[in-house]
């Protein structure tokens, strides 16, 4: 147990100093928002819109996109076509039916920027993924087997672009129908929910403006996350609103930084992450065993249970996320960060930013990571005692 906290707080404590988030100040149209590294006067109008509404929006559709197999290259795509689009007067988050409106120039520069991407980023990124540079594509869809690359650029642009730039739009047009004016519709809808979990799980689901496939849960935790921790948009202080609210966004990066350090095998077996269709045998890169993050969703463990332990995870579920009512005997995997950090000087967005910068820094999602400069060397399990961890497993 000793070992497994000092880990959680080893990372969280790199995250703190390492943050990472969209490059949001060097959109054109919102550099004004900032001095420095921080939005200033979130409530200041922008048009018809708070700054607050404005980067909300921003970040929900960076979110989605976030989505996609290169998150630096993402990123880019994202500042890049939000700056052209702007300089041709489509000002996409301040009025969003301008996306669809000149859909064609919005798809000539998602593309125009794609292939100018592709040329900085493909080498790169192939180096880091034991992958062809050809390969690189940031335009992905949905399937069985998870997300996979597509070629259908309107597939992608009217999914991934169109529906969460729509979320807005409808509850702007909701509120007309009710003959009532928001400077920050999409601000009043995610803070009518008792919690940011809460919120995250609507923005996926909720019937009327739920984004459905077009947002994994991965996503809508990471846009938690930057709503919370990184931009500070929320309004809403209480525990519901805390740095403790909700669950980590865990990706591939994540799941392989806390499957190689030996977290994940200190809070369950291998054997139950084999039958959970967490680790899926053979199935991975050169018949590697591969490793399904998502599916470790809702699977539960007592394999650390201790009083203490549980004290903390059920006022995490039932106060700050607040989706159970009554206490638990078992913890869910992805919200026992929460529990080890519940009251301390680091949150959830610190132990993500600390699980990004590791597993983009330094363990690759290859053979040869960058395991002798990496910053928790000393804690990691794969490192000191198991390389087979490393060599015989993939994301």
């Amino acid at each position: 147990m000793d070992n497994v906290v000092k880990l959680v707080f080893e990372i969280a404590k790199i995250g703190k100093s390492n943050k990472t988030f969209p490059p949001i100040k060097e959109v054109k149209p919102f550099h004004h928002f900032f001095i420095d590294d921080r939005i200033h006067e979130l409530n200041e109008l922008d048009g018809p819109w708070t700054r607050r509404e404005i980067v909300a929006r921003y970040l929900l559709l960076n979110a989605v996109l976030d989505q996609g197999p290169d998150v630096i290259g993402v990123r880019e795509l994202l500042k890049d076509v939000t700056n052209n689009l702007y300089k041709n007067e489509i000002r996409i988050f301040h009025r969003p039916l301008d996306f669809f409106k000149e859909l064609n120039i919005s798809i000539d520069n998602i593309l125009l920027s794609h292939k100018s991407i592709k040329e900085i980023r493909s080498k790169d990124w192939a180096k880091t993924n034991n992958s062809n540079p050809e390969r690189y594509n940031l335009f992905f869809a949905q399937s069985q087997r998870g997300l996979i690359s597509i070629n259908e650029i309107l597939d992608y642009s009217v999914h991934r672009w169109g529906v969460p730039l729509s979320v807005p739009y409808l509850l702007e047009k909701d509120l007309s129908i009710k003959s009532k004016i928001s400077v920050q519709p999409l601000i009043d809808y995610l803070e009518s929910f008792e919690s940011a979990e809460i919120m995250a799980q609507q923005l996926k689901s909720n019937e009327r403006y739920g984004l459905g496939s077009a947002l994994g849960d991965k996503a809508s935790h990471l846009f938690s996350k930057w709503y919370i921790h990184t931009f500070q948009l929320n309004y809403r202080k209480d525990d519901g609103w805390s740095e403790w609210s909700y669950e980590t966004p865990f990706d591939s990066n994540a799941g392989r930084v806390l499957f190689r350090t030996g977290f994940l095998l200190s809070v369950a077996d291998l054997r139950d992450y084999i039958d959970w269709g967490v680790i899926q045998k053979n199935k991975g890169k050169s018949g590697k065993n591969y490793i399904r993050v998502t599916n470790i969703r809702g699977k539960k463990s007592t394999k650390l249970k201790t009083d203490d332990l549980m004290k903390n995870y059920n006022e995490v579920v039932i106060h700050h996320m607040k989706i159970r009512e009554r206490i638990s005997n078992s913890f869910e995997i992805q919200k026992l960060p929460n529990a080890f950090l519940l009251k301390s000087e680091y949150g959830i967005g610190d132990f993500d930013d600390g699980l990004m910068f590791i597993g983009t820094n330094y363990c690759f999602n290859n053979e040869k990571p960058n395991c002798v400069k990496c910053p928790i060397r000393n804690s990691c399990y794969a490192f000191q005692k198991d390389r087979s961890l490393i060599e015989d497993f993939t994301t």
